[in-house]
């Protein structure tokens, strides 16, 4: 159920921000940054309000051009973007090892497509932890909608804080990040507490790039909306949509900060510079003492 048409997209710019200060939020979020003049001190110390301003502002736009689900995947050659996805989740579900009417966290959920998807797949419970109050009141909407609500619900949290305290003994966690930091100890007792099962660049080996659907030299019908041709067309859309005040001002500059990001995603899939689809799978001790 994810926002479909020009009015859907206009209605949900902004998120939980007045639509009278959508363009004074996006002068805020663009001076965090130092291509705007912003300082690094002040971004550190007003985090929250940047993530906070960042997905109010962009969740519609995803929404509408990438589906309910805000990740990429390992795509094999005549998949398209959604199914991968979906396969994608399933995997993931596999890989913790769901059972029927097991009790599940989705860390960072976004707007709950994958604990939909994985919820419908594996018959457990999800709840999604978040903290944007927009992305949480939009993921309860379009569970309640697709009838998911019962076995479904979100939790305003900050977010990898809880992740070893809830973990029962034995039990699993995965997941996927952007990159591989250097910054991991292996005689750091507290980095050993969750032990790692297997970990993989999940992107290093798909037949289909995982930026394609980002670059604008490729054609799809199935994924128009990201093509150049399809940008064009919501680029001009969004305008006249501000110029009529169905969308409030402002709304092309994000619209335009999201171009430029992927632009960059391309250009550093290419160069293989970083993965958005690092893969691990982890699980913690079941006594304090085991490797």
């Amino acid at each position: 159920m994810s926002k479909d048409g020009a009015f859907d997209l206009a209605s949900g710019l902004g998120g939980k921000i007045e639509k009278k200060q959508v363009l004074s939020a996006v002068d805020k979020y663009e001076k965090y940054h130092v291509s705007f003049g912003g300082e690094e001190e002040e971004r550190k110390a007003n985090y929250t309000d940047m993530v906070n301003k960042y997905y109010d502002l962009v969740t519609s736009f995803y929404e509408f051009g990438w589906g309910e689900s805000f990740h990429f995947a390992h795509r094999w050659k005549g998949e398209s973007l959604r199914e991968s996805i979906k396969r994608h989740e399933h995997f993931l579900a596999l890989q913790l090892g769901l059972k029927r009417g097991q009790k599940v966290l989705d860390v960072g959920c976004g707007i709950g497509g994958p604990l939909r998807e994985i919820a419908r797949f594996s018959s457990t419970c999800v709840t999604g932890l978040n903290n944007n109050e927009y992305q949480i009141s939009r993921g309860t909407e379009v569970n309640r909608i697709t009838g998911v609500d019962k076995t479904c619900n979100f939790v305003k949290l900050g977010c990898y804080q809880e992740i070893y305290r809830v973990l029962k003994p034995g039990q699993y966690f995965a997941a996927y990040e952007w990159c591989m930091t250097a910054s991991f100890d292996p005689n750091n007792q507290d980095h050993q507490k969750i032990k790692v099962i297997w970990d993989k660049d999940l992107a290093a080996d798909s037949p289909v790039p995982w930026y394609l659907p980002l670059d604008k030299s490729h054609f799809s019908l199935t994924g128009f909306r990201l093509t150049a041709i399809g940008r064009f067309i919501t680029k001009n859309m969004v305008k006249a949509l501000e110029f009529v005040g169905l969308a409030p001002e402002g709304s092309q500059r994000v619209q335009n900060f999201l171009e430029k990001a992927a632009e960059g995603l391309v250009e550093g899939g290419k160069r293989e510079i970083f993965t958005p689809m690092y893969f691990f799978l982890a699980r913690k001790p079941l006594a304090a003492n085991q490797e």
